[in-house]
């Protein structure tokens, strides 16, 4: 929830006519950025309510393409934000009502509720610096505790020459963002999600 608050409380003022500007080097424009996370936060939350063990949730869009959340335009920034922190509240309820014992499929390793709720901050984090470059053309940083904990649970291979980074710039090291330190910005990267 914290994460969504942060990253809603940047999108509510950003110019409507910006939010169609490609969002940092992604193939998407920045508002296809955010319907990107909030559709991985549904899909998170479904995951764990379902307790699906093999696949996500078998729900697709009406043209059957796989991500199924668009926020109406016409709703502008605003109603962008609201759809964001909308989506996290539930993925949020989701993992406090979930036993210790709930597991769910990812791709990237069968997860527990701290693990769904880690992606999710991750998904947002990162593609809120997405989205920054691509309304201001400068980064973000990243909230460091929100960052550090993400770290802790999905990247445990981080390279003890990175230690002394904030722990912003590593998240970002580890999605692919961009170079840290005595290390070249990744081509190939993943999480792990698998249940400690």
């Amino acid at each position: 929830m914290a994460a969504a608050a942060w990253f809603g409380a940047r999108l509510e003022n950003a110019p409507e006519k910006d939010l169609s500007r490609y969002a940092g080097t992604l193939a998407w424009t920045c508002w296809r950025a955010v319907e990107h996370v909030i559709d991985d936060l549904i899909a998170y939350a479904l995951q764990l309510a379902a307790q699906a063990p093999l696949a996500y949730v078998p729900l697709v869009g009406p043209r059957g393409e796989d991500e199924i959340a668009h926020v109406d335009p016409e709703s502008g920034p605003l109603g962008l934000s609201e759809a964001l922190r909308a989506s996290a509240a539930l993925l949020a309820t989701q993992v406090a009502s979930a036993g210790p014992e709930a597991r769910a499929f990812h791709p990237f390793g069968l997860s527990d509720a701290e693990g769904f709720a880690a992606m999710g901050v991750l998904e947002i984090l990162v593609h809120a610096h997405d989205v920054q470059i691509g309304l201001t053309g400068q980064s973000v940083d990243l909230p460091e505790e929100m960052s550090a904990a993400v770290l802790a649970r999905l990247f445990p291979d981080v390279p003890d020459s990175l230690a002394s980074e904030p722990a912003g710039q590593r998240l970002l090291w580890c999605t692919g963002r961009i170079a840290l330190g005595d290390q070249p910005r990744r081509t190939r990267w993943r999480w792990d999600s698998s249940v400690r």
